[in-house]
């Protein structure tokens, strides 16, 4: 990681960096898909106001080649990457070190190159997933979590700073809901309890009717243009005992918004898509990357939303 620096000394050749040369440096994302992602607009976006020489790509990656992906792009000196489905918990291997957040939930989204062609993992979606929560009151609420992924582990550890009082998280594999929440468990608060409940074996709409809070972690929904009931979480009849006091969010943020969220929108409740999380978690992967504390975020969330309207 180069030394923190200040952007004034940069602005003046933020012109140039636009146009990809012999110097320009890589930086991207790993994941699959990927082609749906909005990462290369708004970091490319960033960079040319900073007056950064890099250069963001998003790369497909089958898991079966994560590793050899990701040592080959350390030897080519690439100065970051981003991780994204279904590797977050997978890139562990291709660590050195971890951060104490990504350490402490097992799942990264961001590599930082190391010394000797080594990689440190973190994980930025923590304060992304926060800030497009941080004028609602949680204390003593009820949130469900749909997931159990590595995007849910960032979130169910989020949501210890929020003095909730219960998480239940919804799954359908028995087997990986069982040691999430027994993970979860023992790094979050005592005061929080935290239930896993099997959608494939229980009626989980008690639980949709008690919320305060409902996070869509899975890709369920993503891209889709069509309303069948496959695109939204859980179905479309299970969201009928919804609540309109109920905040939904959903980490998707294509197409904007999800069904999912029209559905919340039909019922009167407040709705979150993922793009503040993606610019935010984005911007604070640049900061570790690169040194500098003043990242454009207003430019890249502008970006990304001129983006997605096209």
């Amino acid at each position: 990681m180069v030394p923190e620096q200040s952007l004034k000394n940069s602005e003046s050749t933020s012109s140039k960096m636009s146009t990809i040369t012999g110097k320009t440096n890589l930086v991207g994302l790993l994941g699959q898909p990927v082609n749906h992602s909005l990462s290369p607009i708004m970091h490319n976006a960033a960079y040319e106001v900073m007056g950064l020489d890099w250069c963001y790509i998003a790369m497909p990656c089958e898991s079966k080649n994560l590793e050899k992906v990701t040592k080959a792009l350390r030897y080519l000196d690439c100065k970051g990457l981003n991780i994204t489905i279904p590797h977050k918990q997978e890139v562990l291997k291709a660590c050195n070190k971890l951060t104490e957040i990504a350490n402490n939930i097992q799942a990264v989204n961001t590599l930082i190159p190391e010394k000797n062609n080594q990689w440190i993992g973190a994980n930025t979606d923590l304060e992304g997933f926060l800030t497009p929560l941080k004028n609602h009151d949680f204390k003593g609420k009820n949130v469900v979590v749909m997931g159990c992924g590595g995007s849910a582990r960032a979130v169910v550890m989020a949501l210890n700073s929020l003095d909730i009082k219960k998480v239940t998280i919804i799954g359908r594999n028995k087997n990986s809901l069982d040691i999430f929440v027994k993970n979860m468990s023992n790094l979050s608060k005592k005061n929080i309890s935290i239930e896993g409940v099997n959608n494939k074996e229980l009626n989980v709409s008690p639980y949709i009717e008690e919320a305060d809070l409902i996070i869509n972690t899975t890709p369920i929904g993503m891209n889709s243009r069509s309303n069948k009931q496959e695109n939204i979480p859980l179905g479309n009849e299970i969201w009928e005992c919804l609540s309109n006091k109920t905040i939904l969010y959903d980490l998707i943020y294509t197409p904007r918004p999800t069904n999912w969220l029209k559905l919340g929108q039909k019922n009167n409740c407040f709705t979150i898509d993922g793009l503040d999380m993606l610019v935010e978690q984005g911007a604070f992967s640049i900061k570790l990357w690169s040194g500098f504390n003043d990242v454009p975020i207003e430019i890249m969330k502008s970006c990304a939303e001129k983006h997605l309207m096209l």
